[in-house]
């Protein structure tokens, strides 16, 4: 009972320094709706913060120190985790079905990881490590699903974002959604309308998307999701006419018309019911490319191995530089494009606590607990 209060006392701190962001006088603030805060506090019965502390005392530190290890040789890990967390949690919830591999010799099943919008997900290999680490300590104990949830936080600390609490207890999923993934998932050339209702059918307000989309700002965006934008936007077989002159040649000079021939078709657009075998050249020339863009350089036009949680995306959007077409919507929308504005109007503070806020809500999705799901004792399967 005292273990609920002290929970309820931490989230309920949380939510109110979340809830009232400085430096954006000139937005009406986004608390949460009765709905969403009823949402978020249901799961206390549920979640926990430190469920371990008594069945695996060390899980929280193991994957820290796994996190930290592997940062210090991969600083593109945090970028990955927040992907694949990101990918995991959109779809059915954060259960770590995104996990799951595809059953040898059984091409009637697919799994997440076989759909088009995940095929250039990384960190699968990094999660599995970290569960060897703890199944040696605490066998069928900690979840896939919460490993997921707590390294993503610790290498979005080691990126110097924002730390944010990580309540435990989920279980992980016993199947895949495939065709969900397929349908669902948000796209790179979707339009403001798409992506606002994608969110909103998950509780996630205007804010919360604009402020979990500034996580472009790390890592790098793969040339073969700017290609159409460039090359064949909306099919035309011409660029996007609202790219700058200037700019559109700056990109193309990174991302070359050959890699759109080498990987046409690759950019979320091949059908749905194609068979994941009939796929595999196509998986392997995304897997292998290396050409890519990055929000964190001045003209964002450069190859980089990492970016930071500033307000770089944001700034980029003002100027008409979004890599992502979808990016660059936020700004056709008076209330997402004044969000813009108010982000890269300060120092970054009010984007931190803002992407704090949304990771907590998105965190908490759908969750399986209780005796719901299983705990695998591979991740994979």
């Amino acid at each position: 009972m005292l273990n609920g209060w002290v929970v309820s006392v931490v989230f309920i701190t949380l939510l109110v320094s979340l809830c009232n962001p400085r430096g954006v006088s000139d937005i009406k603030t986004l608390d949460f709706s009765q709905t969403h805060t009823h949402a978020l506090f249901s799961f206390l019965s549920t979640l926990q913060y430190d469920f371990y502390r008594e069945s695996c005392p060390n899980a929280e530190n193991i994957v820290r120190s796994s996190v930290a290890n592997i940062y210090s040789h991969h600083h593109d890990i945090s970028a990955s985790l927040l992907r694949l967390f990101f990918h995991d949690c959109f779809i059915q919830g954060c259960d770590a079905s995104i996990l799951l591999d595809p059953i040898t010799g059984d091409e009637t099943y697919s799994t997440e990881k076989q759909a088009i919008p995940n095929l250039t997900l990384k960190g699968f290999h990094e999660i599995d490590q970290i569960k060897e680490e703890l199944e040696r300590v605490c066998p069928r104990v900690v979840s896939c699903a919460d490993i997921l949830s707590l390294a993503t936080r610790d290498a979005v600390v080691l990126a110097g974002g924002p730390f944010y609490p990580v309540f435990t207890g989920r279980r992980d999923s016993t199947r895949a959604y495939f065709k969900e993934a397929m349908a669902d998932m948000p796209r790179p050339d979707d339009s403001i309308n798409r992506t606002l209702y994608l969110f909103a059918t998950r509780g996630l307000d205007e804010r919360d998307m604009v402020s979990l989309l500034g996580a472009h700002n790390i890592g790098k965006i793969g040339c073969q999701f700017i290609l159409n934008r460039l090359y064949n936007f909306s099919g035309t077989n011409l660029p996007d006419p609202s790219i700058d002159p200037e700019f559109l040649n700056q990109m193309r000079s990174k991302c070359q018309e050959k890699e759109n021939n080498d990987n046409s078709g690759s950019q979320d657009h091949m059908s749905p019911a194609s068979s994941p075998v009939s796929k595999e050249a196509s998986v392997e020339k995304l897997r292998r490319s290396t050409l890519d863009m990055s929000y964190f350089q001045e003209l964002s036009s450069a190859l980089s191995s990492e970016g930071g949680f500033d307000t770089h995306y944001y700034k980029s959007l003002l100027s008409g530089r979004g890599l992502l077409y979808a990016d660059q919507q936020l700004m056709a929308n008076e209330k997402t494009g004044r969000l813009v504005q108010g982000y890269a109007s300060d120092d970054g503070s009010t984007f931190r606590r803002d992407f704090a806020r949304a990771m907590v809500k998105l965190s908490v999705l759908d969750v399986l607990t209780g005796s719901q799901g299983q705990i695998r004792e591979r991740c994979g399967y």
